[in-house]
């Protein structure tokens, strides 16, 4: 990841962080952190799955 900020360091870390949420790093390293087992996992899975439908279903109802 490359953030380009010359001269404010707390500027470049905010763009950092900003980068990393949106690419789901964050996520991804808190997840990997422990094992997870492969049950948990497959749960885990599911219900992020139903949150995003559940998330796209009230973007389309509003339009």
């Amino acid at each position: 990841m490359v953030v380009e900020v010359q001269d404010n360091l707390e500027k470049a870390l905010k763009l950092l962080k900003k980068k990393m949420q949106l690419d789901g790093l964050q996520r991804e390293l808190k997840n990997r952190r422990f094992y997870e087992k492969p049950s948990v996992k497959r749960r885990r899975k599911a219900q992020e799955a139903e949150r995003r439908r559940r998330k796209a279903s009230r973007r389309r109802k509003r339009y």
